[in-house]
This record gives C-alpha cells, sequence and structure tokens, in this order.
C-alpha cells in the first residue's frame, strides 16, 4: 500500500480517502432507483425519512406526467381501437412481454370491486424502506456515540432528503372509466402483438379495455404547483451537497460505516431493481384467468402456444379471435395478394373453432386449433404470386421490345 502514501515518510493518510470513499458511494445507483421510481413514489412509505442511494435520481427538473409504456401493438378486436404502444399498468397486470418467441397466449380479464390499483404494502420495496430506515437510524446513533457533529448533521440532512423527495413526487393513480353507461357498446377483445412476434390474446369487456390499454392513465400529483416542485428540488439539491460535504469532514471511523450502508443499500436496490415489475404492484382489483390452445405448454406460466414461424402464431391468434381485422390495422403482415387470399382462408377456417370438448387442464378453457396448416398454405400463395409476377414481366419485357 506505499503508493497510497503522500508523504515522504511512506505514511497513508486515511483524511485524503474521505470524500472519494463517501462522496462516490452516496451518488452510485441511479438506475437501480430509477427502475422502480414511479411505483415506489405510489406507496406511502415514500415520506419515511430514510438513507437511498442516489437521491439526485428523484429530484429532476420536471416529473414524468404519464407511465413509461411498453413497446408492442395493442389492436381492438370488435371496437377498432389501435394503440402502437402497450399501457404500463396493462403490462403490469398481465405481464406476457417475456413469451418466447412466436408463442400465443389467451387471458381472460374481469374487473372485481371498485378499489384502485396501487402499490403493494408489503412488497421488495416495502423492504428497502425499511432497510434504508434501519441504517439511517444505526448511523445516527453511531455519530451521536462518537460525538460527532459533522455526522449528526449528514444523518439529519439525508435522512430528511428522502421525505422532502417523497412530498414532491408522490401521486395516485386515476385509471379512466367509460361516463357514458347507456346503449349497447362492442366487447373490448384485444389482441397484444410484441416485438418478438408473440402474441396475447386478452378476452374483456370494453371498461376493461379501456382502463387498461386505450385510455391514458393519470398521475395525479400530491403537489400539483410545478414552480413549488422546482422549488423543493433546489432544497433538495442543496441538502444532499451539504450533507456529502459534512461526511467529507466526520470521523474517519464513521466514514467506514457510512461507506458500508451505502454499499448495503446499493446492493439492495439493485436486486429489487432486477425482480420483476409485477411483484411491486396490487392487482387485486383485476382478476385475470389463463386460457389456452389445445396444443399449449401446460408445464409454462400461462399456458403458451409455442410455433417456429410467425404466420403458425399469427394463424393461432386468428383461431381464438375469429377475426382479421385487428391484423390488417396493426400491420401485422405485409398488404400483398397472396397475404390477403391467406388472411381469408385462416378467416374461413378459424369461425367453426369451438371450445374443445376436453380442458387440458382441469378448470383451464381450451380452444381447439383446426388440422390446417397455415404455413404451407401461404408458401403455395407466395409461389403463385412469384410465378405470376415473373409472366407480368415478361410479358411487359416483350411490349417494350
Amino acid at each position: 500500500m506505499h503508493w497510497l502514501a503522500n508523504n515522504e515518510d511512506g505514511i497513508i493518510n486515511l483524511a485524503s480517502l474521505q470524500l472519494d470513499i463517501v462522496g462516490f458511494l452516496a451518488i452510485l445507483g441511479e438506475g437501480s432507483v430509477l427502475a422502480n421510481a414511479q411505483v415506489s413514489t405510489l406507496s406511502r412509505w415514500i415520506f419515511l425519512p430514510r438513507l437511498i442511494p442516489a437521491p439526485q435520481a428523484l429530484m429532476r427538473p420536471t416529473r414524468p406526467l404519464v407511465l413509461e409504456p411498453v413497446p408492442g401493438t395493442v389492436s381492438g378486436i370488435f371496437s377498432g381501437n389501435y394503440r402502437d404502444n402497450i399501457n404500463h399498468v396493462g403490462n403490469i397486470v398481465c405481464d406476457a412481454n417475456n413469451l418466447a418467441t412466436f408463442s400465443v397466449r389467451v387471458v381472460a380479464i374481469k374487473r372485481v370491486g371498485e378499489q384502485p390499483m396501487k402499490s403493494k404494502t408489503v412488497a421488495p420495496l416495502t423492504f428497502v424502506l425499511f432497510v434504508g430506515f434501519g441504517l439511517s437510524a444505526g448511523l445516527l446513533a453511531l455519530s451521536i456515540q462518537q460525538k460527532d457533529g459533522m455526522s449528526i448533521v449528514a444523518t439529519c440532512l439525508l435522512s430528511l432528503l428522502s421525505s422532502l423527495i417523497g412530498l414532491a413526487n408522490k401521486w395516485t393513480l386515476h385509471l379512466p372509466k367509460r361516463k357514458m353507461k347507456q346503449g349497447k357498446v362492442p366487447r373490448g377483445d384485444v389482441v397484444i402483438r410484441y416485438p418478438k412476434g408473440s402474441f396475447l390474446v386478452v378476452r374483456c369487456d370494453e371498461d376493461v379495455a379501456r382502463e387498461l390499454y386505450f385510455a391514458p392513465a393519470e398521475i395525479d400529483y400530491l403537489l400539483k404547483h410545478a414552480p413549488a416542485y422546482r422549488i423543493l428540488s433546489l432544497v433538495g439539491t442543496m441538502m444532499l451537497m451539504g450533507g456529502v460535504i459534512c461526511l467529507a469532514n466526520a470521523q474517519i471511523q464513521v466514514q467506514i460505516a457510512w461507506a458500508g450502508a451505502y454499499m448495503i443499500l446499493g446492493s439492495a436496490y439493485w436486486i429489487v431493481a432486477a425482480l420483476p415489475g409485477k411483484l411491486h404492484w396490487d392487482t387485486s382489483c383485476y382478476q385475470v384467468q389463463n386460457e389456452c390452445l389445445s396444443d399449449s405448454n401446460m408445464q409454462k406460466k400461462g399456458f403458451p402456444s409455442e410455433n417456429s414461424t410467425f404466420t403458425q402464431a399469427l394463424w393461432k391468434a386468428i383461431v381464438v379471435t375469429k377475426n382479421t381485422s385487428w391484423v390488417n390495422k396493426s400491420d401485422a403482415c405485409p398488404d400483398t395478394n397472396a397475404w390477403r387470399e391467406w388472411l381469408s382462408a385462416a378467416r374461413a377456417c378459424s369461425k367453426d373453432v369451438r371450445l374443445a370438448t376436453k380442458e387440458k387442464a382441469a378448470g383451464v378453457k381450451t380452444w381447439d386449433v383446426p388440422d390446417w396448416d397455415p404455413q404451407r398454405y401461404l408458401t403455395e400463395l407466395l409461389n403463385e404470386q412469384a410465378q405470376t409476377d415473373l409472366k407480368t414481366q415478361g410479358a411487359a419485357c416483350v411490349e417494350e421490345v
């Protein structure tokens, strides 16, 4: 360790390491904090004074107005609605974005009661909040025992900073509802196509489809005045800088404890950020019932129907929907003569599809897949179209000559 020495006698001056150790650890981990920032600020525990890694991640110049959407397309089978992304809430309720390539999953979603969707009271995020509170209390006690005034001030500033951030970012989720209840409306069934070529068929009524997939969720902040939020962010920034400066002047023994605390916190937040997002949300207001196709893999979550090509997956989705208008609206296939003929044949073959006479598992609704080879039929159509195009091109060349 001789290279750490900063004097002629070769003695290590630990004071020269103080700012490097604690200052950097206090602001590291921004990605893991932002991963669950929105659901964490939805919780009532957000006001708890505690230590958090990278608090500057939550002191942004402006607050988000919508929940972050998920890539994919959502098409109403009967309503004609269309979205070029998937609402965050809808994706949380039925997390199918991890479906294998060219898989098809079928679910039925119903609204249960009138309670709103919210964050879970007891969840992994709650655990890390109390870890931060415990570490804050322990460091305050250690600072008092060591009679270290700088560490006491730093503990108060950095712990109360989390409460200030909570006040500035606390929000409530409001899902839009259909106000006009008179008259009949079409069913709200939707087909969700993910970038990997997988499909999720959701069977639901129009109210559920509107809440989860088509109408934007409203973020209602507790602190509505934007200038007031910016003032709080400025105050929080000053508190963060003051806390880091105080830590740089604390005793080395206390600084080591601070470094260990931030290492524990950073690891805890990283682990929580790696968990599925659904673990942090209370989705009990929606009942999700898995259904399956006659060739579904019952050993996997959600009973997906696994396929080797996109054409086969598209055919399985049409089997359940018995409709192809959503295919054209979502650009799920090319608009060519061959594909138009294929869609017409697929729609005709799916008209007689009914529930299987024998369910694959007890209580699981099963859709019977007809004995039709969609891939072979499409290949024949594409070959015919290629030959027709060649003849047309040849005739055009002869006319030019």
